[in-house]
């Protein structure tokens, strides 16, 4: 089953590849890891897509929860949240093509951000499936170059309050100070 995990992390060194290295540790193949900063310049957010059976990944959450860097962690497995990833495709078409790929592009509501004499190059956000979908509609013009950022997300504003709501707020955040010193990132095997 696909698994969406939010960390919030401590913006630290050696963090991403603390949480590498245990997923790694623990055979797991990451699908998507995106780390990006956060409205608190002291946290970072990491989302990681992973396919794991419920059980197997409920050991890894426990896991990277007590990471000493993790401040807060989260499965978005049976919640409503948005993802979101970004695509850069540079599509291979002349003159003569260029309006279909061009109405394609309008389609999945992407924007050309190049244009050369024999290709564009297309911007495109959403999720996974849609950018699938995309890029197998533009296989037959010729996919000359692609970038994925990997997928974000976050919980919508309705699941925060039905969190609060239910009293418990969402995923429990740990409590570490900036000033202590990170201690052993993964616990012996």
């Amino acid at each position: 089953m696909r698994h969406v995990i939010s960390a919030l992390v401590i913006n630290e060194p050696g963090v991403l590849a603390g949480v590498a290295g245990m997923f790694s540790a623990r055979g797991f193949n990451i699908d998507s890891l995106v780390v990006g900063r956060t409205e608190d310049p002291n946290l970072s957010r990491m989302t990681i897509v992973v396919n794991a059976d419920d059980v197997t990944l409920d050991q890894v959450r426990k896991q990277l929860a007590k990471l000493v860097a993790t401040v807060e962690v989260r499965d978005f497995a049976g919640t409503a949240y948005i993802e979101r990833d970004l695509a850069l495709v540079t599509v291979a078409c002349d003159a003569q093509k260029r309006r279909e790929v061009v109405e394609i592009v309008e389609l999945f509501r992407g924007k050309v951000v190049d244009v050369a004499p024999d290709s564009v190059m297309v911007e495109l956000a959403g999720t996974e499936d849609k950018l699938e979908a995309f890029i197998d509609l533009m296989k037959p013009y010729g996919i000359e170059a692609l970038a994925r950022t990997g997928v974000i997300a976050m919980p919508r504003g309705a699941q925060l309050t039905k969190d609060r709501a239910a009293g418990n707020g969402g995923p429990q955040k740990r409590v570490r100070s900036l000033d202590n010193a990170a201690g052993v990132a993964l616990p012996p095997s």
